[in-house]
């Protein structure tokens, strides 16, 4: 029998540009900043942002991740956060609503060459 448990995962999301980042994942997407950490002030950031139960750690330094990661990322009320983004009038963005394989998604990609998929499961009738 096994004595351990997995808990959620946290993907590290390379990033090059402070301003555009937070730009993309809190004005745009929702996340809320949660901290953020620079060894010295001229050095690159490193930052977790997070909505609801979902959080991504976003990193300008040099080998900790490497861009055109996709995430899928589940979401109660995929309409409702549809309908937010949409609001939103992001000028490098206006991800549609689809439906593929039982999900509903939203598909966006960040200024960075990374990918994210929205979904939620279709309930069957």
């Amino acid at each position: 029998m096994n004595h351990y448990q997995l808990k959620n995962t946290i993907p590290v999301l390379r990033i090059f540009d402070e301003d555009k980042a937070r730009e993309f994942y809190i004005d745009f997407l929702g996340f809320s900043l949660d901290w953020e950490h620079r060894y010295e002030e001229d050095f690159p950031i490193y930052m977790q942002v997070s909505l609801g139960e979902c959080s991504l750690h976003l990193s300008e330094h040099h080998g900790d991740s490497s861009p055109g990661i996709k995430v899928r990322i589940h979401v109660e009320g995929i309409e409702a956060y549809h309908q937010f983004l949409a609001e939103k009038k992001y000028k490098y963005a206006r991800p549609g609503l689809e439906e593929a394989h039982g999900f509903k998604e939203v598909r966006v990609g960040d200024p960075f060459g990374n990918e994210f998929c929205f979904v939620e499961r279709i309930e069957s009738l």
